[in-house]
């Protein structure tokens, strides 16, 4: 991989990886809250099963971080394949279609999952 491709991706990959870190942290501490704070209020039994179900799960989780890594990996190995010059904005672009077409093959999956379910 070229040196100057790779000062780029690296520190993206890092503030990437921290970002969605932190979030997960935020996300857990502030659902163990509004789960202590319910208990405290007494919303626990029917009340507390409403409020909770309210909270949409997305049970395709697996599937589309699964997908989204695959078609990344994918470009990846397509970028080191593909002669470019260092300037070039060749390997951004086809990152970015590769891990579009992840989504929109995830998206497609999802709404025949759900199109069959129902």
């Amino acid at each position: 991989m070229d040196h100057h491709l790779q000062s780029v991706l690296m520190p993206i990959a890092v503030l990437g990886t921290l970002s969605v870190g932190i979030v997960l942290i935020i996300k857990t501490l502030t659902e163990y809250f509004l789960r202590k704070k319910m208990v405290e209020k007494g919303l626990v039994g029917d009340d507390a099963g409403e409020l909770l179900r309210k909270q949409v799960e997305n049970k395709y989780a697996a599937l589309k971080w699964g997908l989204i890594i695959l078609f990344g990996g994918l470009g990846l190995m397509i970028i080191e394949m593909i002669p470019f010059d260092s300037s070039s904005t060749l390997p951004y672009g086809v990152l970015a279609t590769s891990l579009s077409l992840g989504f929109l093959l995830y998206f497609g999956l999802v709404q025949k999952m759900n199109k069959d379910g129902n």
